[in-house]
């Protein structure tokens, strides 16, 4: 059984258009957007974000991971398998928590801001100058649901178009309209899902 959320985003991709947005001279251009792998969704989202191949790496998000750990104050409690489960990944697949996407977008020089849960998306300004992007957090359930997650997924306008890059839809899926993407956003938010907010940081 697939998660609400995930059902909302394959009815997104049966509804939507292509990977290109065209600019308002005309030209379109493509819009970035990579594949998951593993569990390497936040490492996916983050280059989608940022509509650039290899704008984070896997080594950049295991040392920011690793330089988490340091200071873990529960580190007294880890046992042999926190070897590869981590406190802020998986050695192996990759599975970051949000601690690592705060860390590494501030080093872009980028704000995180929670949504609160209180207030609907429509109170996010989305034609705001220092707005990046948004990153959502929706539960997953995968294997014929013996396997629950977390799945991180970048939202952002390309050329004043607004378009899903989740990393698990085949294409980039564009937004009918700013209606649309608020209506999604909303879903996802009752349905357990977090939103961040990713801004220019001044």
């Amino acid at each position: 059984m697939e998660s609400a959320a995930k059902s909302e985003a394959k009815q997104h991709e049966e509804g939507s258009g292509s990977a290109e947005s065209s600019g308002g001279g005309g030209s379109s251009s493509k819009v970035y957007h990579e594949r998951q792998r593993m569990q390497f969704c936040l490492l996916h989202a983050l280059n989608n974000l940022m509509q650039e191949k290899e704008s984070f790496t896997r080594a950049e998000l295991d040392g920011i991971s690793e330089n988490l750990a340091l200071t873990d104050p529960n580190k007294d409690k880890w046992t042999p398998l926190s070897v590869i489960w981590k406190p802020h990944y998986n050695a192996l697949t990759g599975n970051y928590d949000v601690n690592v996407l705060i860390a590494a977008l501030e080093a872009r020089k980028k704000k995180v801001v929670w949504h609160d849960h209180r207030k609907g998306a429509s109170s996010i300004d989305l034609d705001a100058e220092a707005l990046e992007g948004l990153m959502i957090n929706v539960p997953v359930r995968r294997f014929r649901g013996l396997w629950s997650g977390r799945h991180w997924v970048a939202i952002r306008s390309v050329d004043g178009v607004w378009f899903n890059l989740d990393s698990d839809l085949s294409s980039a899926k564009q937004f009918q309209g700013k209606e649309q993407l608020i209506a999604f956003l909303d879903s996802i938010l009752s349905q357990g899902g977090e939103l961040l907010i990713v801004l220019q940081d001044e």
